[in-house]
Parts: structure tokens; sequence; C-alpha cells
């Protein structure tokens, strides 16, 4: 039997949660519109994880948000179109046309059936709950026989 020691500097499958996207400022986090995408926080608790989307001028029919594969997808897509009147000429229209698609991968230990999300002055926050294993435990005393 092998003892391993615990550290704060070797990362938990929890540390490691959001790392695959959310530090990595390369190309990936522009759309295919050349815009770039909504800054996102992850917050952790002993209970869940908090994802915060920062999508002002939205409403929350323009989300969608799918899990396939242990993978959670949110995106968007918002057309804003000018309707032309009768009798206006139009002699420049500019099209309102925003896009963005962010993936994470989700732990194996959280209730991917509890999810829920709530959009609410321009944050969309996801709260993705934690199955019980996954939760800390506090310190047990073992007695000595």
């Amino acid at each position: 039997m092998n003892l391993v020691r615990f550290s704060d500097q070797h990362p938990s499958v929890f540390d490691r949660f959001f790392d695959n996207s959310i530090f990595d400022w390369n190309n990936r986090h522009f759309s295919e519109t050349n815009t770039t995408l909504p800054s996102v926080n992850v917050k952790e608790n002993t209970d869940e994880f908090l994802v915060e989307v920062a999508a002002p001028g939205f409403d929350k029919k323009d989300f969608n948000i799918e899990i396939d594969n242990d993978v959670l997808t949110i995106s968007s897509e918002k057309k804003d179109e000018i309707e032309e009147k009768e009798g206006e000429k139009i002699t420049k229209r500019e099209f309102s046309y925003q896009s963005f698609s962010r993936s994470f991968t989700l732990p194996v230990l959280v209730e991917r059936d509890k999810i829920n999300a709530k959009y609410e002055k321009g944050i969309l926050r996801i709260a993705i709950p934690k199955k019980e294993e996954a939760k800390p435990k506090p310190a047990k005393r073992i007695k000595i026989s």
C-alpha cells in the first residue's frame, strides 16, 4: 500500500475542471464572426460549481445550454434587424449579428440532471451541483485499539 501526501501544489480533478479553456486566450476566444467571446467566471464551493457568463443585451431566449457526453456547451445567436417603414429609403444599414459558443468538460462527480441556469442583469449563471461523494468530508479520528 502506498501513502500519498496531499499537497496544495498538485491540482485536484476539480481544480482542473475548467483549465482546458478558461486561461487559454489564443484565437479560440474569438467567434467565427471575429467578435470576442463573453467573459466567464467559474466559482466553486462545497456544494456546486457556478459558471457566470457576462452577456449584457441578450434575452434568456437567446441562449442555448446543452450537455452532451459530459461537455457543457453554452451558445447564443442573436440577430438585430431593422424594419423598413413605408415611405422610408434606407441609404445605409449596418447589420448586427452576434454569436458565440463556449464548451467546458464536466467532472464525473456532478449532478447532471440538477444543473440549472438563470439570466439576470446581463449575467447568465449556471449552477452545477456536486454529487455527495464529491463534497469534502470532515476529518475522521481513528480510534486505536
